[in-house]
């Protein structure tokens, strides 16, 4: 056996390891199936982001997916001021102003969840988050509803044996999906609502807030740069359901 195939056996053996371990722990916890809560899920996080010097930390925060958090807008434009990560970045300096918060964007155009699960150690875990959240949905249209579970599994294990957050996001919009009949973005944000249920972790339902957005009079293309890819008030409506989660307990 080669050097190359013996690293990518070891590396195959860790994140089994690390995902058996994951559920040892959510077992041994006596998590319940059911999505997590956004009045507690994130309480720890919240209470850092409340402190001031000296006696706050670093808080980070991994936007992991492909190219709708990486930024593009119509390709091959890059607008990452304009895109969730940035607003997510903007809206907690608003709402915590004594934090030291960095946003680090992992996400990268054209990938799926089985790609970005490969890098997930070397690119997301390398960070040492407090909070990753996952975006991959869109593109893992192309390799089918098994092999994204997969791939979305392995990601969540690894985060949890690290004691990480996670939330999950189901997906924005395409415009090609509405006359395909066979498109199964659908598919695809109910296994993400599926998983974050399973795994007791935050669900962001993009996609739910631009079904809403469109049902009461927007047009969903005024909330798209492209096709596929959100423009500034497609990102704010993301951002929007992101930001749900670190509400100040009253």
């Amino acid at each position: 056996m080669g050097a190359v195939a013996v690293e990518n056996s070891k590396r195959r053996a860790r994140r089994i390891f690390i995902a058996c371990l994951a559920l040892v722990l959510l077992l041994g916890l006596g998590i319940s199936a059911g999505a997590a809560s956004v009045d507690n899920y994130l309480a720890d996080v919240i209470s850092q982001l409340q402190r001031q010097w000296p006696t706050n930390r670093i808080i980070n925060i991994v936007c992991h997916g492909h190219s709708v958090p990486a930024g593009y807008f119509k390709t091959p434009v890059v607008d990452s001021l304009n895109a969730y990560p940035h607003l997510l970045y903007a809206g907690l300096k608003a709402k915590f102003p004594f934090a030291v918060v960095n946003v680090i964007v992992t996400a990268k155009g054209g990938e799926d969840s089985e790609a970005g699960a490969k890098r997930f150690e070397q690119d997301v875990l390398l960070h040492k988050p407090d909070i990753v959240t996952i975006d991959y949905s869109l593109n893992d249209r192309r390799i089918g509803l098994e092999r994204a579970e997969a791939a979305w599994r392995s990601m969540i294990t690894n985060a949890l044996a690290h004691q990480i957050k996670v939330l999950l996001l189901t997906p924005t919009p395409d415009l090609a999906a509405r006359t395909n009949p066979k498109d199964e973005l659908e598919r695809h944000a109910e296994q993400v609502r599926r998983l974050a249920a399973e795994y007791s972790v935050g669900l962001v339902d993009s996609h739910a807030a631009f079904q809403a957005a469109v049902k009461s009079g927007t047009r969903v293309e005024d909330l798209m740069a492209q096709s596929n890819h959100p423009n500034r008030r497609g990102h704010e409506l993301v951002v929007t359901e992101l930001l749900r989660w670190f509400q100040v307990p009253k």
